[in-house]
């Protein structure tokens, strides 16, 4: 049997030269289809809360085919948030990577919602509306982009000046055509993609907002105290999914309030959506609820660290040396 090849540390630098969206994209569309086919599992994601709104998170997963498991940790703080993204040999258990996993997560992000809109919204829908203009805003948008057509962006959120800005960064960073407009149902009037991406804390987006056909991306309420969507709008859905339906039935308040004690087979995952083995029901929307989970981090890790190796890059970490414990009393 081969030595493993080094452990490596690899940084936010280094993620972002060796990844772009496209690619983290097509990343995450094969775990999904891996998870589809019951080569790939999610550790089911958990979260601690204190303070003013702080959490702490953690997801992972595994994929033994591709020969590797991971885990994601971060804590969220009103001072920000540092996560890590640790991947490790499926068989032998040994260390293969750190990677700080801030660009790294909101790749992911946008990329998973990109799949999602890949599969989903209609393949000549040119114009998005995002309700919301946080830091991960930009990259929902971008991911719309690498699927679609995008001629025209319509950007809400409660400040002014910040979605002014945020429209002005859109057109900038790529090149899109974009408007700050004054109200949610102004922004998503008409549009056949709206994407979410806020820390609501109660439902803002009303079905009668939504034009025939619009496919949702429910991006920002992670956590039962935030909301985004009413329930009427999953009433009007022909298709319902999640990254990780059994996240949605714990975390989501939208969800849960609205199924309750419902056939919660409504709600599918993207996996099945890949697949092609996701039904469709009466109605005339399509929304996918992003929660966070392991497989597309790992997903996304797991291209990282093959590019990595490729390219030589990241920083080698020493094997840990096993110490022996003294259990005499100090």
């Amino acid at each position: 049997m081969s030595e493993p090849a080094a452990a490596r540390w690899i940084s936010e630098a280094e993620v972002v030269a060796l990844l772009d969206l496209r690619s983290a994209i097509d990343a995450v569309e094969r775990g999904l289809a891996a998870e589809a086919r019951g080569a790939a599992h999610n550790m089911l994601k958990t979260h601690v809360g204190w303070g003013d709104g702080e959490t702490l998170h953690a997801i992972g997963a595994v994929w033994p085919d591709a020969g590797v498991a991971g885990s994601k940790t971060w804590a969220h703080t009103a001072g920000g948030a540092t996560p890590m993204l640790l991947l490790f040999d499926a068989a032998r258990g040994g260390l293969l990577a750190v990677i700080e996993a801030f660009a790294l997560g909101q790749l992911r992000t946008g990329a998973v919602s990109g799949v999602a809109t890949r599969w989903l919204s209609a393949e000549a829908a040119d114009e998005l509306a995002v309700i919301g203009s946080g830091k991960q805003a930009l990259a929902q948008v971008a991911a719309v982009a690498a699927v679609r057509p995008l001629r025209r962006v319509r950007v809400h959120s409660p400040d002014g000046g910040h979605r002014a800005a945020f429209a002005a960064q859109v057109r900038a960073a790529l090149g899109l055509a974009a408007e700050a407009v004054d109200s949610v149902r102004a922004a998503v009037a008409g549009a056949p993609i709206v994407t979410l991406v806020t820390r609501a804390r109660e439902p803002f987006l009303a079905a009668d907002m939504l034009a025939p056909g619009c496919h949702v991306n429910a991006v920002g309420a992670i956590t039962p105290e935030r909301a985004e969507l009413d329930g009427a709008v999953l009433e009007r859905c022909a298709l319902v999914a999640a990254d990780s339906v059994p996240s949605v039935q714990l975390l989501s308040r939208e969800f849960r309030d609205y199924y309750g004690s419902r056939d919660w087979s409504a709600v599918v995952s993207l996996g099945q959506v890949v697949s092609g083995t996701a039904p469709r029901r009466t109605g005339d929307l399509t929304l996918f609820k992003a929660m966070g989970m392991g497989i597309s981090d790992l997903a996304v890790g797991l291209e990282i660290l093959q590019r990595a190796r490729r390219a030589g890059a990241g920083r080698p970490i020493p094997p840990p040396v096993k110490a022996q414990i003294d259990w005499r009393p100090r």
